[in-house]
């Protein structure tokens, strides 16, 4: 695949979640609109109100379905606002949705969803995961049929506010020298409905051993986080939010800790960066969005996809984000 390639030309879609189920890719995004919303740092602007699935059976050269409208805030019963980005699993031939979303405090949950078809429409569950906070969720299935959920996100993601998995009174963010506010990860139960543990933090280290500090804003987690393995190696990647990077990091299990490796994409038109990265028919892809189509309003986003290579020492080469 030598060039990009937009995914959805027609709206604007945004936050990626790919994977692969019987044979087709299938497309998670979130749903951008105009809001009408003055924007701020908070995402207040990003007042998403649903979900529609996408699918293709040919990354490059196929057409891609849109299956409509899987999933709104109408439907979801303990719902306050702001529908962000989702991830889907499979297990046992259903499909399970896990999606951020502020309950009437204003406050960011991960509810779930299921279907029996990985087109939806998805059946919300009445009430949020118990324990759950944050945005952005993301789950892996391991090669031992374990599932394990990663998420977080700084700012408006609401992250700041807790600490070992505690609300705090006075939410704030660490100190440039102090280690940085991780993302979190936790097995998920048998049903996939909850949390199977209390989430972990998901600790960067840098080529000494040393955690990223917070002031270390060109590489230390802020959101967006995606797993994925290559040649049995946990893959986490992730954005850097106000730096507009996405990088990755190596480790040999699930939880962590994972090293410091590099850039995966340098900044896009836009604000944001969030991904998804799947390999399908002996291929890998980096699934991203930009704000090009839309003049650079960081609000309405529009879905890319673009191959993604690996060095023999399993390195990723850096994609220019303006330029690819």
């Amino acid at each position: 695949m030598k060039e990009p390639k937009y995914l959805v030309p027609g709206d604007y879609m945004a936050d990626p979640a790919v994977h692969v189920f019987d044979g087709k890719l299938y497309i998670y995004p979130s749903h951008d609109r105009e809001s009408g919303i003055p924007e701020n740092d908070h995402g207040d602007h990003f007042d998403m109100r649903d979900y529609h699935v996408f699918s293709t059976d040919d990354v490059e050269n196929g057409p891609v379905t849109d299956h409509g409208v899987v999933l709104s805030v109408d439907d979801i019963p303990w719902a306050g606002r702001q529908l962000w980005d989702c991830d889907v699993a499979e297990k046992d031939g259903r499909y399970y949705m896990y999606f951020p979303l502020k309950d009437r405090n204003d406050i960011f949950r991960i509810g779930v969803a299921v279907s029996d078809s990985p087109e939806g429409p998805f059946v919300p569950q009445p009430d949020p995961m118990r324990g759950s906070y944050s945005i952005d969720p993301a789950v892996l299935k391991d090669d031992d049929g374990e599932y394990y959920i990663y998420f977080g996100g700084l700012w408006g993601g609401q992250l700041q506010r807790y600490r070992d998995n505690k609300a705090l009174e006075c939410p704030a963010l660490p100190a440039d020298h102090e280690p940085a506010l991780p993302a979190r990860v936790a097995r998920l139960g048998e049903n996939m409905l909850q949390f199977a543990e209390e989430p972990r933090p998901v600790v960067i280290l840098d080529d000494a051993g040393r955690p990223l500090t917070a002031g270390n804003n060109g590489r230390r987690f802020f959101e967006a986080p995606w797993m994925h393995k290559y040649n049995g190696v946990y893959y986490f990647s992730y954005s850097t939010g106000d730096t507009h990077r996405l990088c990755y990091a190596t480790g040999d299990n699930p939880y962590g800790p994972f090293t410091y490796r590099g850039v995966i994409l340098t900044p896009v038109v836009g604000w944001t960066t969030h991904h998804a990265i799947v390999e399908y028919r002996g291929k890998w892809y980096l699934f991203h969005h930009d704000s090009v189509p839309s003049g650079g309003r960081t609000w309405l986003r529009s879905l890319k996809v673009v191959e993604l290579e690996y060095r023999p020492d399993g390195s990723i080469v850096t994609i220019n984000g303006t330029d690819e």
